[in-house]
């Protein structure tokens, strides 16, 4: 008998990634090995569409270097990440790397981390971008929504979906934040974002001491940042945004003064409960 499709046999479920997960945990502890793991898959997600070619080494080096970790088989780290994409592609509305994290007890032992259940970000996200949000979205070019603390990108994740309940294209309309110090997590919003087409990036650094700055559409790349770039932040409408940003900063053609630059943004911040058009250096 033939084999199955890998599509037919994965199922998308917990218990399937969990179990598969405890067989790279039989030299290594569980820590280790996930932190491995969500490299590996971000450093596969951003070399597909990554365009400098220094990062790009450095990430094919690093991937390479997890793999190795991980028993020197990209095998069952693939079948995870198939576990991972299966998942959320049949259910959207949900932060399964978080999930998985915690039950793992991933944050409780080694980071003290307690990451907000979903239907608690579904109901702030209906909440905050259900009214306003969604009417900037309609008459903007587009608007962006930014999480300070993402964690594994619940907040996020849930914005995207209030924002398709709403019938706002998200992949088009809206550019997605995030800022976290601990770069394992901010992997794993980086994954589930990019699996779940949201255009946008995250920062890997302290929001606090070290904030993102310089415009929304292109965030300045400052010292002891890392930034991961979702697939869709690469897509044609939002190339063509930057690349109007850059002609109209370099020969001012349209003069715009400051007051208006500021008005062209739109970009909401979940946690600090209030609007802000631009990031200030």
């Amino acid at each position: 008998m033939a084999k199955k499709k890998l599509s037919e046999e994965i199922q998308g479920t917990e218990k399937e990634f969990l179990d598969l997960f405890g067989q790279l945990c039989y030299s290594r502890s569980a820590w280790q090995v996930w932190a491995d793991l969500m490299s590996a898959i971000a450093c596969t997600l951003s070399n597909v569409t990554e365009k400098n070619p220094e990062r790009r080494e450095a990430r094919e080096k690093e991937y390479e270097s997890c793999i190795k970790r991980l028993g020197g088989s990209n095998e069952i780290p693939a079948h995870l990440f198939a576990i991972i994409t299966i998942a959320l592609d049949k259910n959207p509305e949900q932060d399964f790397l978080g999930k998985m994290y915690m039950s793992l007890n991933l944050g409780n032992h080694w980071k003290g981390q307690f990451f907000t259940p979903y239907d608690i970000c579904t109901l702030m996200s209906e909440i905050t971008v259900g009214s306003e949000a969604v009417a900037e979205a309609k008459t903007r070019d587009y608007i962006s929504v930014n999480d300070p603390a993402c964690g594994a990108g619940a907040t996020l994740i849930a914005a995207a979906n209030t924002f398709k309940r709403h019938h706002i294209n998200y992949q088009q309309k809206v550019l997605f934040v995030g800022q976290d110090i601990d770069r394992v997590v901010a992997q794993m919003c980086y994954i589930q974002l990019s699996l779940l087409g949201c255009p946008g990036y995250i920062a890997v650094a302290n929001t606090i001491s070290n904030p993102i700055t310089g415009s929304t559409l292109e965030p300045d790349e400052g010292k002891d940042q890392e930034f991961w770039y979702t697939p869709f932040y690469w897509t044609d409408i939002w190339v063509m945004r930057r690349t109007l940003q850059r002609v109209r900063n370099l020969t001012s053609l349209l003069a715009v003064d400051a007051q208006k630059q500021k008005e062209e943004e739109y970009v909401f911040f979940f946690d600090f409960n209030k609007e802000e058009s631009t990031w200030v250096k």
